[in-house]
């Protein structure tokens, strides 16, 4: 069977299911497997993300491995 055969098969016997929640199984299937990724943000999460953007020109920020050089310099002064 084609892909586009399978395809049209499969959308002719989910078409004909009711059962909601098998319906929505099926859903979150499709949705693992959808080659676009779009990840809904919330208005909260979108103003966090610009103000740590923003942070980051403006160099407030420390890299990475300089941090984990600062935190094993404090453990071993304790």
């Amino acid at each position: 069977m084609r892909t586009l055969q399978l395809k049209n098969a499969l959308i002719q016997k989910i078409s004909e299911i009711e059962d909601i929640s098998f319906l929505e199984a099926i859903k979150t299937i499709l949705e693992a497997k959808s080659e676009s990724k779009i990840i809904s943000l919330t208005p909260e999460l979108t103003k966090e993300i610009m103000a740590s953007k923003k942070e980051i020109e403006q160099g407030l920020f420390i890299e990475n491995n300089l941090l984990e050089k600062e935190i094993e310099e404090w453990l071993n002064e304790k």
